[in-house]
């Protein structure tokens, strides 16, 4: 690949570009359903091709193809420098790119079994039994486990001197049980909705996970919820657990730290944010126990990797430091709009898109309680788990968020289970009435494989630490 590479920045420097990059990527993906006692689809896929990205006369161009040939290479850097050079037509002002020193480098995932070497008569096995044991329970109408598998090879180079290779790769596994009766639905999923777990390591994870361990109380769970109470409507203490606080992270503070957002600059498929460049240092996110952090060196994070798509090295960086704004996710382009260097954010989804800033691991550091300790402390409240949906406005404020299953608190003790439980809140508010959060002895990393963001769409794997956490004063209700 390196001639290829050479031929493109030579062309490029040639044609008086002033930065280019190119990334060359090959994706693999394993996908595996079994639902109702049948093999409902197995998809294989791979893809691979370039996309080259470069500044002239201050402005970016950027094009792609799946052709990795010589003179192909050689069109597409021609035509990025023509967009390139017409965008500057329609410049607001020059990009400038923050400083990055030229890193010459390999990075790959630590993996113990490739999950795409596993056979698939095996990972059939687990899926069918753990399935099959969820099927026993009669008033369960649909139940369903799934399997995925991701592998990313990238080269990245480009005309600072950089040259990184990287082999990515993660994989995860769900079960879910859906009961129904005279009209109502309950749905239990595990160890997370939506599919399930995921985590940059191999296939050990997924035997890791306990799927068979877990179906039969799943089910039950799922049955038992269509005798249960509606959640209350009122204004009360909420504990939630670790999966549903991880949407909470994501949503009102992983999405609304992205500086392209803060700035205007991306706006499509999830909006931009209520904060702003001057809230750094001075704006209050949350009480002084909330302390977040950006870590893409997590190990086993779905966010984690060596070098992000502009060739700058895997951070951690404070995002929120005793309740405080600290820090912004940022790229080299608007990393110097703030005086700073990139704190390595930028990706894509895949060799024909341009890189977005996107999160990492976005994590809420532990606190010094236990879980049992903070129930046994709460004397009238819920506690919610495992997230059934989800909204939020544009800015990163206003936000609804509803939860599979819970239990009422009464005097330090978990008491009825809940059903269509959802629970409301204005961001800041919220984080504010954060009073109390696990230890790590419950802190878990929970894996996002789908995080949409930018048009085209770009979907990428983002990862959340946290254990539970309590708010107070916070509206519960019923919400289906």
């Amino acid at each position: 690949m390196r001639d290829l590479i050479d031929l493109c920045l030579n062309t490029a420097s040639v044609l008086g570009a002033s930065y280019t990059d190119i990334r060359i990527v090959h994706n693999e993906r394993e996908s595996i359903t079994h639902k109702n006692g049948k093999v409902e689809d197995i998809s294989i896929s791979s893809d691979s091709g370039f996309g080259v990205r470069m500044l002239v006369n201050g402005a970016w161009g950027f094009a792609s193809s799946f052709k990795l040939e010589h003179r192909e290479i050689e069109e597409i850097t021609a035509l990025a420098f023509k967009i390139a050079k017409a965008s500057a037509l329609a410049k607001k002002g020059d990009v400038t790119l923050a400083p990055a020193k030229p890193i010459q480098d390999r990075y790959k995932t630590k993996v113990i079994l490739d999950p795409f070497k596993v056979p698939l008569e095996k990972k059939l096995d687990l899926l069918s039994t753990a399935e099959g044991i969820m099927r026993k329970n009669r008033e369960v109408k649909i139940s369903q486990a799934s399997m995925d598998s991701f592998k990313k090879e990238l080269i990245f180079a480009n005309s600072e001197g950089s040259y990184i290779e990287q082999e990515i790769t993660f994989c995860g596994a769900g079960i879910m049980a859906m009961a129904i009766r005279n009209g109502d639905v309950q749905k239990r999923s595990y160890p997370n909705s939506f599919r399930g777990q995921f985590a940059t390591k191999g296939y050990e994870f997924i035997e890791s996970l306990g799927l068979k361990e877990n179906a039969e109380r799943i089910a039950e769970e799922a049955v038992v919820l269509l005798s249960a109470k509606e959640c209350p409507n009122t204004t009360t203490t909420l504990i939630l657990d670790g999966s549903q606080l991880a949407l909470q992270i994501h949503e009102s503070i992983g999405h609304a730290i992205e500086l392209d957002r803060i700035l205007g600059m991306e706006a499509s498929f999830a909006g931009t944010s209520f904060l702003r460049p001057e809230h750094l240092h001075t704006y209050q996110y949350g009480s002084p126990l909330v302390n977040i952090t950006a870590d893409a060196l997590l190990e086993g994070g779905l966010g984690t990797f060596g070098y992000d798509d502009e060739g700058v090295k895997a951070q951690r960086i404070e995002i929120v430091k005793e309740g405080k704004l600290d820090g912004f996710l940022t790229s080299r382009e608007t990393a110097t709009i703030l005086g700073q260097e990139s704190n390595g954010t930028m990706r894509a989804d895949g060799w024909n898109r341009i890189p977005l800033i996107r999160m990492t691991n976005i994590n809420l550091e532990p606190g010094d309680k236990s879980l049992e300790e903070i129930i046994a402390e709460t004397k009238d409240g819920v506690f919610l788990q495992t997230t059934k949906s989800w909204s939020i406005d544009d800015k990163r404020l206003n936000f609804q968020f509803a939860t599979e299953i819970g239990w009422e608190i009464k005097n330090g003790k978990l008491m009825s289970m809940i059903k269509n439980a959802n629970y409301t809140g204005i961001t800041p508010q919220f984080w504010s009435s954060c009073d109390a959060i696990a230890n790590k002895d419950h802190w878990q990393v929970w894996g996002t494989p789908n995080c949409g963001k930018g048009e085209p769409m770009q979907v990428i794997s983002v990862g959340h630490g946290t254990s539970p956490a309590r708010f107070r004063n916070v509206r519960i209700g019923v919400g289906k």
